[in-house]
């Protein structure tokens, strides 16, 4: 392997466990606190799932209530939460000053990310998700618990916030003129075709529809590095370059950044996307497949 390949892997083993490494560590003496993330827009509370069957020893994480914070309709329907309140979650959680985590869900990582993201934005560096999440831990035949946990001892790990670079709405409509706005919605959500939860349907005047699903090959695994260089290159993003990242609320936007990450850009979150955007009137909206909109926007 050549010195890119290398730091491909070096940069992908950061990020992402595999299955068999994550069993691994949990039956050694250190091992990392892992969480159970699983939430989605049909079904948000995930508590129900996690008694019925969960990776052992892992803690379920309310992505509405630990994972977002308070907020009007101009910070979107996720606002990012208050440092201290997350902090005080995370200790909840287990988390520790030491601590390695782990974050996985059922849909691909497509909640878990949120978690992942935020973690890292907090200033926690050893922060990775599951690749394939609960369905490859059951594919590949390892352990599921199910029943009350217990709780978990009380962590005392410190957050500070800002490790990770945001935008606000003037900031992701500046990079989105510029073609270094990636929307991570499904395609038909982007196009206006379908809104199912915010005020106005369509994309950000000059944001690119970069789907979530292409982040992911048939088994909900990410893609190799390369692969996912290539998908962010055809795109217009190139190695190094910053971006910013979009989606209806925050959530599956921390997705998108994490595959950046892998793919060698640097990811810049628009915690309120959609939702906060298309809640104030005096935003323009674009519809259709082009980026600047190929028919009249709803007003």
């Amino acid at each position: 392997m050549d010195q890119v390949g290398e730091q491909r892997e070096q940069r992908r083993d950061l990020v992402l466990v595999d299955v068999v490494a994550l069993h691994r560590e949990l039956t050694s003496s250190t091992p990392p606190v892992v969480l159970d993330v699983r939430w989605s827009l049909a079904q948000p509370d995930g508590r129900a799932a996690h008694r019925a069957a969960r990776v052992p020893g892992s803690v379920h994480v309310d992505l509405e209530t630990e994972l977002a914070g308070a907020g009007g309709a101009a910070d979107g329907r996720h606002p990012l939460p208050e440092v201290g309140d997350l902090q005080a979650a995370a200790r909840r959680w287990g988390v520790r000053r030491s601590s390695a985590v782990v974050v996985l869900d059922d849909v691909a990582g497509q909640s878990a990310a949120r978690a992942w993201w935020l973690l890292r934005w907090a200033g926690l560096a050893d922060v990775r998700l599951l690749d394939g999440g609960l369905a490859a831990w059951r594919d590949a035949g390892l352990p599921v618990a199910s029943g009350v946990p217990e709780p978990p001892a009380v962590g005392d790990v410190v957050l500070h916030g800002e490790a990770l670079p945001t935008v606000d709405a003037d900031g992701a409509a500046e990079l989105a003129a510029r073609g270094r706005l990636l929307d991570a919605r499904a395609h038909e959500r982007y196009t206006g075709e379908v809104e199912p939860v915010d005020p106005r349907a369509g994309h950000v005047p000059g944001a690119l529809s970069a789907p979530t699903a292409g982040n992911l090959g048939p088994d909900g695994r990410f893609l190799s590095t390369e692969a996912l260089a290539e998908r962010f290159t055809s795109l217009g993003v190139g190695p190094g370059e910053e971006v910013g990242v979009s989606c209806g609320s925050g959530v599956t936007a921390a997705h998108e950044a994490l595959a950046l990450v892998l793919a060698g850009r640097r990811p810049v979150l628009f915690p309120g996307s959609w939702s906060a955007w298309s809640s104030d009137p005096a935003r323009p909206v674009a519809t259709g497949t082009s980026p600047f909109g190929d028919r009249p926007g709803p007003v």
